[in-house]
């Protein structure tokens, strides 16, 4: 069955973070998915950069909604009650509610975001704050997903966040072959306790230091520490600290912890492999040590996360 996607456009609305919904969800070749933008009225809207919003149908659709994207907008007005309890009765009736960006000022004042974490953009995350202190507000992170609710922060997390709805819709395979179309990374993690944001590579691909991450990214399954990791650069274990720092803002460990842990995700989600392979091909030593650290950096254990993006197995 198809599932029916509606976006909520409001006066001023962000076109990228509507577009990014769009492309997702409403492309030709999705069939999983059914894709409509509707504004509050039912009448075109402007955009935050001044352009109008036009083809848009009016809110009866959000009825039939299974997920409801609310994109970012500007300025923050609050949506009218007949909107704000729209949302309430469609969230109530089981459907997902999904706010880009500033689309958070829109979804907090209906009260589904109380006593949970949610994200906007880093610039406006105070003013979320101030406004609706009983969300949560995590203002680090990319996104938030709890199942029904779900926020993400400015911009290209927008995209993020779609792809791992998808994900959770259909599966890998599907998510990664949007991701190709559109050009962009299959699978950038959201954050928070649930997720892990890709660790920073180093700015200057040409220096010595991009030429021994590389390297390290490809021989994870060996033991090496920062002594090793120095003698392979050609600088003291200090001067590699202070490069480390400077082009990724980690330690050589803590970069290269990240490293496993982001390459234990990748399996998890993508091969059978049992715990203990995972572990080994990860440089992560034993199963424990591999469950200790992605329940330190992840929040869940690797069978729950395999559970989420690959199925029941």
């Amino acid at each position: 069955m198809t599932h029916a996607v509606v976006a909520l456009a409001l006066p001023g609305v962000v076109a990228f973070d509507l577009s990014t919904a769009a492309q997702v969800f409403g492309h030709p070749e999705e069939e999983e998915y059914s894709f409509e933008v509707v504004t509050s009225d039912g009448r075109q809207v402007p955009s935050s950069t001044g352009f109008q919003i036009a083809g848009v149908g009016d809110p009866s659709s959000l009825r039939q909604a299974d997920t409801i994207v609310i994109p970012g907008y500007s300025p923050h007005t609050t949506p009218s009650d007949d909107v704000l309890e729209a949302l309430r009765s469609a969230h109530s009736r089981g459907t997902r509610v999904v706010s880009i960006c500033t689309g958070a000022f829109a979804l907090a004042p209906t009260g589904l975001l109380d006593g949970l974490s949610a994200t906007t953009h880093w610039q406006d995350a105070e003013e979320l704050r101030a406004a609706y202190p009983a969300v949560d507000v995590t203002p680090d992170v990319l996104y938030i997903d709890h199942e029904h609710v779900a926020s993400s922060a400015g911009v290209a997390a927008g995209i993020d966040l779609c792809l791992h709805l998808v994900r959770r819709d259909h599966g890998a395979a599907t998510a990664n072959r949007i991701a190709r179309r559109m050009v962009v990374p299959p699978h950038r993690a959201g954050g928070q306790a649930q997720y892990v944001a890709p660790a920073a590579r180093p700015r200057h691909p040409e220096n010595r230091l991009a030429e021994l991450t590389t390297w390290v990214v490809a021989h994870l399954d060996r033991p090496v520490g920062v002594a090793d990791l120095a003698r392979r650069a050609h600088l003291s274990e200090r001067q590699l600290a202070r490069r480390f720092v400077a082009e990724t803002g980690q330690s050589p460990l803590q970069w290269l912890l990240h490293q496993r842990v982001l390459a234990a995700m990748d399996l998890l989600e993508t091969t059978g492999l049992p715990l203990e392979a995972i572990a080994t091909r990860t440089g992560l030593g034993t199963a424990s040590t591999l469950r200790r650290h992605f329940l330190r950096h992840v929040g869940t254990t690797p069978s729950a996360y395999r559970k989420t993006f690959r199925g029941p197995e």
